[in-house]
């Protein structure tokens, strides 16, 4: 049995006792990670279900149209054929037939556009799936970056909200918490609710993300920013 004055027994147990800590650290960030991915996963299933709903809506509107214009062009050809076997003209009626033609030119019009409206819209979902498959890919990437590089915690805030706080920005209170709140609206595009301490760079930082994309190069550069303003703060 090693003896307690052993200078070597208290240096092991500080080790065993960190990579203990580590471990737990570890396991807790992934969890909220998934959780914040899950949560993500399921605003994306309500967004794809509301466009599909009005995608439906749509097609029942073109199927009543083309009902519609079905019943005006056996109309006509009734009238016509009534005028014919007469001979002779009927203002009523052809005034009523012009109507019609107008009316008819109106709802072709009409469904022309809204078949424009669902292309433009089925385009949209598969752009919209395409580009939230991917920040889902490039999450799931990043994750280990994310915990183990950035000593950086994801939190789930009122479902569709996420918060990052990066932490070990200041040596003197590595514990201190530097946090920002982040969106993805209804378009899918990345939007900053919030920021503490302040940073006179991330409207810039904000814009950059949209442009870009990148993900990873945003959370880093959030990271430099905090890290510039500890020390400038330190300095005065």
């Amino acid at each position: 049995m090693a003896s307690i004055k052993d200078p070597d027994v208290g240096e092991q147990f500080s080790s065993k006792l960190e990579e203990i800590r580590t471990k737990l650290l570890k396991q807790a960030m992934g969890e909220a990670m998934n959780e914040a991915t899950a949560q993500f996963c399921q605003g994306h299933k309500q967004y794809m279900k509301s466009v599909l709903e009005t995608c439906a809506k749509k097609c029942k509107e073109d199927e009543t149209m083309f009902a519609t214009i079905q019943a005006y062009t056996e109309d006509l050809k009734a009238k016509r054929s009534v005028m014919k076997e007469k001979n002779t003209e009927c203002p009523e009626i052809l005034e009523e037939i012009e109507d019609k033609e107008r009316h008819k030119e109106l709802l072709i019009q009409k469904l022309e556009k809204l078949k424009q409206e669902q292309a433009k819209n089925r385009e949209l979902l598969h752009s919209q799936n395409k580009a939230n498959k991917d920040r889902l890919k490039n999450l799931n990437k990043m994750k280990d970056i994310f915990q183990e590089r950035l000593s950086l915690e994801i939190r789930k805030i009122q479902g569709e909200k996420l918060q990052f706080i990066f932490r070990n920005i200041s040596h003197e209170k590595p514990e201190s918490a530097f946090t920002f709140l982040l969106r993805i609206n209804e378009d899918g595009v990345y939007q900053i609710v919030s920021c503490d301490p302040p940073l006179a760079q991330m409207d810039y930082l904000e814009r950059r993300l949209q442009e870009t994309n990148n993900f990873s190069a945003f959370l880093a550069n959030v990271r430099k920013e905090f890290v510039a303003l500890h020390n400038a703060t330190k300095t005065t």
